[in-house]
């Protein structure tokens, strides 16, 4: 081996080794030479890079590059998804849609917290059964059971609006982060036997002495004595909501409000006890509900194979044109949970029956490449856009996106005159926004979203037309409001049409259908994910 080589090769290592390596660290800073973690100076803690893992019942998604919009032509379509190229950046998205179970999980838990002082907030979270009662069908069994009978416990809920779908996304982060904060040893696990009722007077003094709160006072038949009553006390609604409910953003926010301290608090540079903040990289960046354009990417799933080629054209989450599994192992089976033709819910009789005439389990039928299972049938699934036909073409090309009102903490003025955040029914921070702060309109090029077509029919100026103020007979003028949103993917009612990712429907944000549910997203934080598609 001659000099130069020996050299070049040489060369090339100690470059090599350059770029694997990193000059900035968490131990000296680069700017102003002090040490980090130094408790004879200030004890700046300098974290980097903690990884948190995957959100619990999450599958990451890589983002990147893809159509969106229409992949092929339909005569009939609405023409409202023309296609342009986007990218999304990486996130993490419910592997299911959400269940009956997770469901009755959080409905649990707002009556166990809220039943006996705020029974009106635990009837807000109830699903709408009646969405399955349909004039001419006998559909009463699931009006009673679909959502409360075990047997239905891993079907996808239905009968929840999208604004009881980003309720259940906040409730699930902050069940997520308390219990996050519990494990590290941040704060201890909460009292839920404090709620319960006593009729013990001194245990009622002494917890308002050191509560600051008042019990509330009620009176029940004694067991044994009908004729008389006993005096019960419980912990009241202003309790619960203000210092027993734990928020993030109430725990990262609001001063005087602190959980119990658990059996390994965090410290200040003073060795003082203090509360966990975003810097210690415990919390999780909050659940929501996805974007349409993360939705479209996810459910495509457009992963580039080891020969750095990715399928393009894809009609649905599988590859193909077919609703039937073509390989060997799984030939006639069925892809997704849709209507295959005039009456046909389930299929023949034997091989060829998938079993489900209406909704199926969450985990039936075949994943898409990213993981996912029922991207396309089962239930459609609300999105976080606002609707508007002409969204692909105003979109930004990066995280697209439509709805995005820009809040922040409300103020109020409490008795002593000070000004304090304001807390909402739940126990969480109340937020705020002002006119210039609402984008859902922004560019708005679609003329039918402009229409004021929110009016009654008149039917009493029609004999003297001079009185009509507006046409009754446009009845079929379309309804498209700021709270107006998105669903996609199909249902177990629709036709395949409908399973194709790119195709678009919408309702009032406040409606249900026993065809919509919904899974969540999350933002990753930081770098991009890795690949892990196997």
């Amino acid at each position: 081996m001659n000099k130069v080589r020996i050299i070049a090769i040489f060369s090339l290592a100690v470059l090599l080794g350059a770029c694997s390596s990193r000059e900035l660290n968490t131990k000296t800073s680069n700017t102003t030479g002090w040490n980090y973690f130094d408790e004879r100076t200030t004890n700046f803690e300098a974290l980097a890079d903690i990884d948190a893992g995957i959100p619990t019942g999450m599958v990451p998604i890589q983002g990147g590059t893809f159509m969106i919009g229409e992949h092929d032509e339909f005569i009939t379509a609405p023409r409202d998804n023309s296609q342009r190229s986007v990218t999304v950046t990486s996130f993490y998205m419910d592997k299911y849609e959400v269940t009956n179970l997770n469901w009755r999980e959080y409905l649990h838990w707002m009556e166990i917290v809220f039943g006996q002082t705020a029974p009106e907030l635990v009837q807000k979270v109830l699903p709408d059964s009646t969405v399955w009662r349909e004039e001419l069908a006998y559909n009463d069994p699931y009006v009673e059971n679909y959502f409360r009978h075990p047997a239905f416990s891993f079907y996808p809920v239905v009968g929840v609006s999208w604004t009881q779908a980003m309720a259940y996304a906040k409730w699930r982060t902050d069940r997520v982060n308390e219990l996050a904060l519990i494990k590290a040893g941040a704060i201890a696990t909460p009292d839920f036997q404090g709620l319960q009722a006593t009729d013990d007077e001194g245990y009622k003094d002494e917890w308002e002495t050191e509560t600051g709160y008042y019990m509330d006072e009620f009176e029940v038949p004694d067991p044994e004595d009908p004729t008389n009553t006993i005096t019960m006390y419980r912990p009241s609604y202003d309790y619960i909501r203000d210092k027993f409910v734990f928020s993030t953003e109430k725990y990262l926010t609001v001063g005087d409000y602190q959980p119990e301290f658990g059996r390994r608090p965090k410290t200040d540079s003073y060795g003082n006890e203090r509360k966990v903040n975003r810097t210690d990289g415990i919390l999780v960046a909050g659940y929501r509900l996805p974007t349409e354009a993360e939705w479209e990417f996810a459910a495509y799933a457009p992963v580039a194979g080891e020969d750095g080629l990715t399928i393009e054209g894809k009609i649905y989450p599988w590859s193909g044109y077919h609703p039937r599994n073509l390989t060997n192992k799984q030939r006639g089976q069925l892809q997704a949970n849709f209507v295959r033709g005039r009456g046909d819910m389930m299929g023949v009789s034997g091989a060829l029956n998938d079993r489900y005439v209406i909704t199926a389990p969450v985990d039936e039928y075949f994943p898409n490449d990213f993981g996912l299972y029922n991207m396309a049938g089962n239930v459609n699934e609300w999105v976080l856009d606002v609707y508007r036909e002409t969204s692909n073409q105003e979109v930004s090309e990066y995280n697209s996106f439509r709805g995005n009102i820009y809040m922040k903490p409300k103020m109020t003025v409490n008795e002593d005159g000070a000004k304090v955040y304001a807390i909402d029914s739940v126990g969480g921070i109340e937020l705020e926004f002002s006119g210039d702060d609402d984008k859902r309109d922004y560019k708005d090029g679609d003329f039918a979203s402009l229409l004021d077509t929110d009016y009654p029919l008149d039917t009493v100026g029609i004999e003297n037309l001079s009185e009509v103020k507006t046409d009754p007979t446009d009845i079929l003028a379309p309804r498209i409001t700021k709270n107006t949103r998105v669903y996609k993917g199909g249902s177990w009612r629709d036709r395949i049409y409908w399973l194709n990712p790119s195709t678009r429907r919408y309702l009032d944000q406040d409606k249900s259908a026993s065809t919509i549910g919904f899974r969540c997203a999350m933002s990753t934080v930081g770098n991009q994910l890795d690949n892990q598609i196997q």
